[in-house]
């Protein structure tokens, strides 16, 4: 179960690069870390927690702190 739950969170993750869209992007990203975190936990490895925590931080405060109306991938012509 274990090795499934890090295969999730690698399909997860990858495919998160396949959106154009910066929230849709980031919000996979988040979930890819949650599930990484989880993932580390169950194995035991501090520097994988560690790094996922980071990444989901960093999704999360990119996702709450910029503004969608500034971002030139938001607005149309």
């Amino acid at each position: 179960m274990t090795q499934i739950l890090g295969w999730v969170a690698t399909g997860v993750f990858v495919g998160s690069y396949f959106f154009s869209r910066p929230a849709a992007l980031r919000a996979l990203q988040m979930l890819g870390a949650a599930l990484w975190i989880v993932y580390g936990f169950l194995i035991d490895a501090t520097p994988v927690i560690a790094a996922n925590v980071l990444v989901f931080a960093a999704a999360a405060w990119t996702s709450f702190t910029r503004n969608p109306v500034a971002d030139p991938a938001t607005q149309t012509k």
